[in-house]
């Protein structure tokens, strides 16, 4: 078995690994890059491999840097099947779809103000690439649901474990016998945080494996309890309703904004926060919420506790607002605070939070609440680095606004969840460290050898390849 990893490799965005056997051809997720404008434009607009000689994808889940670039696979030629937990291939579509609509429209205002002469910008593909991915996703159970393996092949297999990073993810295990021995390779995808709402704890795969692709974006770092997180969301809240402030939270459609919308619904039912203002400025996060009425059984526990004893659904409140139209999002930047905006995209590399934060950055008195894991170059990572100016949809913006980090927030395991999911594995010999970036990757490969000397560790280069 070969591995080949072609994205997500020394870095936290462009999610793609190609696992070869039996000259079967598996690719495991297809996502869009994130960060330096021009960099990543470059890496989206080109595949590292021929569409058209992968035989198969396995989506991880559904984040647009791990499943964005689909429609881009279809478009030069991919032919095969797209398989995925059936959470995943809806909100997939949803997400994908909704990058094709921001990809049109980014590329619209860029043209109308762009420098005279410049070339004009395109779109990687439109709603039409989007919707030809439809027809090909094919939909697998958690394995907790049925122990059955999914066949691609006589020779190759695979099961999807529940990863408890968003709803529908997974950790996928492939399972190839090539001249008569199996071998067994676990993929990550994201692992999620622990005690979090909504989403369970992740699960580690019960087979012996050979081989794990593990993430590590918070491999140099611990959480504080996500207890910690709230209160410090309430004493900033607080604050801001005493300044008549504007709160700018750059937010996931998908995980990130309905965590925080839980954890505002209970931080009000518990009367820690007051009746204020909240605006959902998402039309995506609205169907999002779709999706997860549909598929409560992925919920863990807590969530009945706290919301379905009670009658309520966590995503439901006094004076929260879904905002739909253009027209009423533009509204909000000549809105007097105090209110909250949450809106994607939770890197602040797209869609309406940019129009939001061109508004809101200059003015002292508001704030910018960053509630996770920002890539390098991204505008969300320059905001939390303290860069002044910064670019916004080309116009120069002093940084004058309080930006407060919440990482409690963060979708991902940190360095224990990290450490105490390999403790869990079984006949493990090699981890190849993905989804992380320097110097967290080299931190994290250190202390899990010391702790796991028996285990080859490497962390692979863009277009490095090991064979099993």
């Amino acid at each position: 078995m070969k591995i080949t990893f072609y994205g997500a490799a020394e870095n936290v965005t462009g999610s793609k690994h190609l696992i070869e056997a039996n000259g079967f051809r598996l690719l495991l997720d297809c996502g869009l890059y994130q960060g330096r404008r021009q960099e990543t434009e470059r890496m989206n607009r080109t595949l590292p491999f021929d569409a058209a000689s992968i035989d198969a994808v396995i989506l991880s889940h559904a984040h647009a840097d791990h499943c964005g670039e689909l429609p881009l696979l279809i478009k030069n030629g991919y032919k095969g099947r797209i398989y995925s937990t059936d959470a995943t291939a809806e909100i997939a579509m949803l997400i994908m779809m909704d990058s094709a609509k921001i990809q049109m429209e980014d590329a619209e205002y860029l043209n109308r103000h762009q420098v005279p002469g410049a070339e004009n910008a395109a779109p990687l593909y439109n709603e039409d690439d989007v919707t030809a991915c439809a027809e090909r996703f094919v939909t697998v159970a958690y394995c907790r649901k049925t122990d059955d393996w999914t066949r691609l092949t006589d020779n190759l297999r695979f099961k999807l474990y529940d990863a408890g990073h968003i709803l529908g993810s997974s950790v996928i295990v492939v399972e190839a016998t090539e001249n008569g021995a199996a071998k067994t390779v676990a993929f990550t995808g994201d692992l999620g945080n622990v005690n979090v709402p909504l989403m369970r704890t992740p699960e580690p795969p019960k087979e012996k494996l050979d081989a794990l692709l593990m993430e590590c974006t918070y491999g140099d770092r611990n959480h504080r309890p996500f207890s910690d997180a709230g209160g410090e969301l309430a004493a900033v809240i607080n604050e801001a309703l005493k300044n008549k402030s504007k709160i700018i939270v750059p937010a996931f459609s998908l995980g990130r904004t309905q965590e925080l919308i839980y954890t505002l619904h209970k931080l009000h039912d518990e009367k820690k926060i007051p009746l204020f203002p909240i605006y959902v400025d998402s039309p995506l996060s609205v169907n999002i919420l779709d999706v997860f009425n549909r598929h409560t059984d992925d919920f863990d526990q807590a969530t009945w506790q706290d919301f379905g004893v009670k009658g309520e659904t966590p995503f439901i409140f006094d004076n929260l607002t879904y905002v739909r139209t253009i027209q009423d999002s533009k509204a909000l930047n000549g809105k007097v605070g105090p209110f909250m905006v949450i809106s994607a995209s939770g890197m602040a590399e797209g869609g309406r939070i940019r129009h939001h934060l061109l508004n809101s950055v200059a003015d002292p008195n508001n704030y910018v609440l960053i509630t996770g894991y920002q890539a390098s170059n991204t505008l969300g990572r320059k905001l939390q680095d303290g860069v002044s100016p910064v670019n916004i949809l080309g116009q120069s913006r002093e940084v004058r606004a309080k930006v407060i980090t919440l990482q409690e927030f963060s979708a991902h395991a940190d360095q224990a969840g990290l450490l105490n999911y390999l403790s869990e594995l079984h006949g493990l010999q090699h981890v190849y460290l993905v989804h992380t970036e320097a110097p967290q990757d080299n931190i994290f490969k250190a202390l899990a050898r010391s702790k796991y000397p028996a285990l080859d560790i490497e962390i692979p280069a863009t277009g490095m390849s090991v064979e099993i």
